[in-house]
């Protein structure tokens, strides 16, 4: 018996290494609030307020392979420029997890694009995003993004 109880505490010690402090369930809830803001403005195609969201230190990976953000920025502002636009996004099924110091975070979800060429053509398709973000002179950022084709179950 004194066994089964020492499996049965040892059992509930992650449990508390896991548990939200306050100040991890406020940057939660500051992560949740700039994803939001962050795909809003990605959405309404106000590419100054969306690449503020970006580290000057920015990594990413595309389909296509690492990208910079400098040729991040030459290739969509040229995209849009040209007449180009997303007409919707949309965040699904997002889940953040934060550092132990409450500076860090990874956010991941589905991100739901419809895109409009300039020739009127209309396509809706669905992303993978992994963001990880920095708290850096308590402002967040982002320091990479993963961005790939979201996988449909068959």
């Amino acid at each position: 018996m004194p066994r089964l109880l020492l499996c049965a505490a040892l059992l509930l010690v992650p449990i508390g290494a896991f548990a939200q402090t306050p100040a991890s369930a406020a940057a939660e809830k500051d992560v949740r609030a700039f994803i939001a803001t962050y795909n809003a403005a990605y959405g309404r195609n106000d590419l100054d307020a969306y690449f503020r969201s970006f580290a000057p230190d920015l990594t990413q990976w595309f389909p296509s392979g690492r990208v910079d953000l400098p040729s991040y920025q030459a290739s969509w502002r040229k995209y849009i420029g040209s007449g180009n636009r997303l007409d919707g996004v949309e965040v699904r099924d997002l889940q953040v997890q934060i550092g132990p110091s409450a500076d860090t975070a990874v956010a991941t979800y589905i991100l739901r694009v419809t895109t409009r060429t300039v020739k009127g053509e209309v396509s809706t398709e669905d992303n993978q995003e992994t963001d990880v973000l920095f708290k850096r002179n308590g402002q967040w950022t982002i320091v990479h993004v993963n961005y790939a084709p979201a996988r449909t179950a068959k």
